[in-house]
């Protein structure tokens, strides 16, 4: 975790137009040209298997296959209905006709699989990125990277034994726009940047959970448990209230608010906090999530700040669209949000608008083949994905302890705090710790 970041100048794409960016790669060596790291050399496509097909998992496959060389040979999930939308979204877009299997080290095994793309659950994001490299595939891993901070060590010293290609889902990183952004910050537009304000809003149903006899039909739920010990099953836990449980996800922070925190990060140079707290609460009424539904993290390095809120239960019109984010600087301040930015001088004076968008779905998946095929760096790579979740665990556990924490900004660990570093790590299943699949 002590590793210097990449510089943004490395990761930064020319700020071109998005269509144009798209049809150029496509007819480039960034998507034809074929590299040794491929199970087939002498072919430039890319042979997927799919991991965790439900929401997150088809898009992400309908994604990939917009660009040429692309295949899918596997669709992995516990859960037969999500199995069959996954088969059914490849299907639709041309992607051929991949095996469907519950259990993803069937795709491991193959040795005509390149790369696995894991969306499934948080608590299953380090044991697969391991069992991945050490089966000598790429992987492109969902955010937040980690379940806990602990993972992140063990995940990158995976990746680096097996010298494959690791990309954290943080695909901000490979917006034009976003990139943009970063890089009038770094050059000084509006002065240095000492303070970073994000945010994000979402109007979330309460969460109601209900006992039950046992899973439905279709459902391997051991297998989805997977490295975490096994708990009761209660409908309305799957396919997506498990974020709000401590045990399988990691609340609104690791879900969305780490996209936010890592392009904080990214302008501000902060590698790790030294100072970390978390003021939270649990507000909506008859709700049985365990993560707050009212967060202000705030984490403090070498006198600059970065301040993320989130709110579920909040319309997301307020501020600029629900997600955003607020760089002060010595010189003026920019206010950046997915549909564009603007930036003001010292005086509150605005003096440059830009109105064009977009996330970077689309470069990510282009930069992540490329990366595959002909070892270019990869925009989000699994250190700066650990540390950027990292900061998310951190929040949590000061939240959960109840104090503030003091950090080590060389290695993130928390300083003379024993109940706070009991959080550091989790209990596994016996036999599905992350080290024993590697």
């Amino acid at each position: 975790m002590s590793r210097s970041p990449p510089s943004l100048q490395e990761h930064r794409l020319n700020p071109i137009d998005r269509r144009t960016f798209l049809h150029a790669a496509a007819a480039s060596g960034a998507l034809t040209s074929a590299a040794p790291s491929l199970a087939n050399p002498a072919s430039s496509d890319v042979t997927f298997a799919l991991m965790g097909a439900n929401s997150r998992g088809s898009q992400l496959a309908k994604r990939f296959l917009k660009f040429p060389g692309v295949r899918f040979a596997y669709v992995c999930d516990p859960d037969e209905r999500a199995l069959a939308k996954g088969l059914k979204t490849i299907a639709d877009n041309d992607g051929g006709r991949p095996r469907g299997v519950k259990d993803f080290r069937t795709a491991l095994d193959d040795p005509h699989v390149d790369a696995l793309i894991c969306a499934a659950p948080n608590h299953w994001h380090a044991a697969a990125t391991v069992a991945a490299c050490a089966a000598g595939k790429h992987v492109y891993v969902e955010k937040p990277c980690t379940h806990t901070a602990w993972e992140g060590q063990v995940m990158q010293d995976a990746a680096e034994r097996s010298g494959r290609v690791v990309q954290v889902g943080t695909q901000r990183r490979s917006s034009p726009m976003y990139q943009e952004v970063m890089q009038k910050a770094r050059e000084g537009v509006i002065g240095e940047v000492l303070y970073a304000k994000s945010w994000y809003l979402r109007d979330r149903p309460p969460i109601k959970l209900q006992a039950a006899d046992g899973p439905p039909a279709g459902l391997d739920y051991r297998l989805w448990q997977g490295p975490a010990p096994d708990r009761n099953y209660q409908a309305g836990l799957l396919p997506y209230n498990w974020h709000w449980f401590w045990h399988w996800g990691n609340g609104e922070i690791g879900n969305n608010g780490v996209h936010m925190i890592d392009l904080c990060r990214w302008v501000l140079g902060m590698d790790l906090p030294e100072r970390v707290s978390c003021d939270a609460s649990q507000l909506r009424p008859g709700d049985q999530r365990q993560t707050p539904d009212s967060t202000v993290a705030v984490y403090d390095q070498g006198g600059k700040r970065i301040v993320w809120e989130g709110l579920s239960w909040s319309s997301p019109h307020q501020t600029a669209g629900g997600v955003g984010m607020e760089f002060r600087g010595t010189q003026g301040t920019l206010i950046v949000g997915d549909n564009g930015y603007e930036v003001y001088n010292a005086g509150r004076e605005l003096v440059e608008r830009q109105q064009r968008g977009g996330v970077g779905d689309d470069e990510h998946c282009i930069n992540f083949l490329s990366a595959v095929r002909s070892g270019a760096a990869v925009n989000a790579p699994l250190d700066e994905g650990c540390r950027s979740a990292l900061f998310c665990h951190l929040a949590n556990i000061a939240y959960r302890t109840g104090g503030v924490l003091a950090t080590d900004p060389q290695s993130g660990r928390i300083n003379d705090n024993p109940a706070a570093m009991r959080l550091w790590d989790r209990e596994y299943q016996p036999g599905w710790a992350p080290q024993e699949l590697g």
